[in-house]
């Protein structure tokens, strides 16, 4: 059994319109994939649709209380980062950028040990008019798939970033 993200009140799954749970194992320790996930900025890097992502106070990574802002699927948004346990745990809270319905979300990583690398778990709950039309209404399904996505091509950066700086034996 794996640990799963910790709901504020407000976030809960069972009080939330949409809701959508990934996870995947990977062949790489949770210090590889937790420096991805803390990279926000250069999540680009392995996942091509998060290229509007910035840090806004001058941060390198995303820490304890980190404000950042992100276009996702053409929408701008700001997110606050919640939790933040080094190589364990990652979460943040998001509004979307003017938006006047209170629409918000919170998106949580979970990393766990495993004998052969680590657990990537990902959790989002969304709330309000606008995430209901855009994802609910308009896009079944699309929260799941975007972070089935993400999770995979993550799996893949950090299995890819162990085996380039694996130490040569002579």
């Amino acid at each position: 059994m794996y640990d799963k993200v910790i709901w504020p009140e407000r976030y809960d799954p069972k009080s939330s319109a949409l809701y959508a749970l990934n996870d995947i194992d990977v062949k790489a320790p949770p210090e590889v994939v937790w420096k991805l996930l803390v990279d926000a900025e250069n999540w680009s890097s392995y996942f091509p649709p998060e290229d509007r992502v910035k840090i806004l106070a001058g941060d390198s990574e995303l820490a304890p209380g980190t404000r950042f802002s992100r276009v996702t699927v053409g929408f701008p948004m700001s997110l606050h980062v919640t939790e933040y346990e080094p190589f364990t745990r990652l979460a943040w809270e998001t509004t979307v950028d003017d938006d006047e319905t209170g629409s918000s979300a919170y998106h949580g990583w979970v990393i766990t040990p495993t004998d052969n690398g680590c657990h990537v778990l990902t959790e989002e709950t969304q709330q309000g008019p606008f995430f209901v039309e855009e994802l609910g209404r308009k896009h079944p399904g699309a929260l799941y798939r975007y972070h089935q996505d993400w999770v995979e091509r993550l799996a893949r950066a950090a299995e890819a970033e162990v085996h380039n700086h694996k130490p040569t034996v002579a």
